[in-house]
């Protein structure tokens, strides 16, 4: 009976094991490219373009002012994929992090699904992954773990999520309330340009 027993803690400490290695290599995974990305966008490193192009990529796709939206994303990924990795603040870094990339979908949602047609593939996969630890946690090999989840209560879940949602929201809603506008006025212009044409 001592013996069924002792399996059953030695198969439970296993499993326990288990999941912490996973969460930790999935916040490895998920962290790291999420902070590459967020690099390339700040600091231009890895084949980015920094604050500048990206500031007027951002323009040119409806995210105005440009540079302050580049600087914006940069953070979220770069800052919410670096506390992903480490473990830390994991509600607010997966919310962020998420935020992000709901922000990427909306540009490349015109395409598709599939990333290699443009699609919304990518985003999609890394912000879900950042919600799936929001909502999940770190683990125990983690800063969290070590601090005593002082920046990862249960609370904290809802919150982050919510406040992240409600931000992203009205960001998203701007874009394409701009995206709009500029479509009027450029059939506005076209018609008065074959007006024009016709007139004469």
């Amino acid at each position: 009976m001592k013996s069924n027993a002792s399996s059953r803690a030695s198969s439970n400490a296993s499993s326990y094991d288990r999941r912490d290695l996973g969460l930790l290599l999935l916040r490895l995974g998920t962290g790291g490219v999420l902070a590459a990305h967020g690099a390339q966008k700040l600091f231009g490193w890895f084949g980015g373009h920094g604050i500048e192009g990206t500031g007027q990529f951002m323009e040119s796709v409806g995210y105005s002012p440009g540079k302050a939206s580049a600087t914006a994303a940069g953070l979220a990924e770069t800052g919410g994929g670096t506390l992903l990795a480490l473990g830390l603040a994991t509600p607010a870094a997966g919310a962020a992090a998420a935020g992000g990339m709901a922000g990427a979908a909306t540009v490349h949602a015109p395409n598709g699904f599939f990333n290699q047609e443009g699609g919304f593939e990518y985003a999609a996969t890394l912000g879900l992954a950042a919600t799936g630890l929001a909502i999940t946690g770190p683990g125990r090999l983690s800063l969290d773990h070590a601090l005593g989840h002082v920046f990862d209560r249960g609370w904290m879940v809802p919150t982050a999520l919510a406040a992240t949602a409600a931000v992203t929201a009205v960001v998203v809603g701007a874009r394409i309330r701009r995206l709009q506008e500029k479509e009027r006025e450029e059939q506005a212009g076209l018609f008065d340009e074959q007006e024009a044409l016709f007139g004469e």
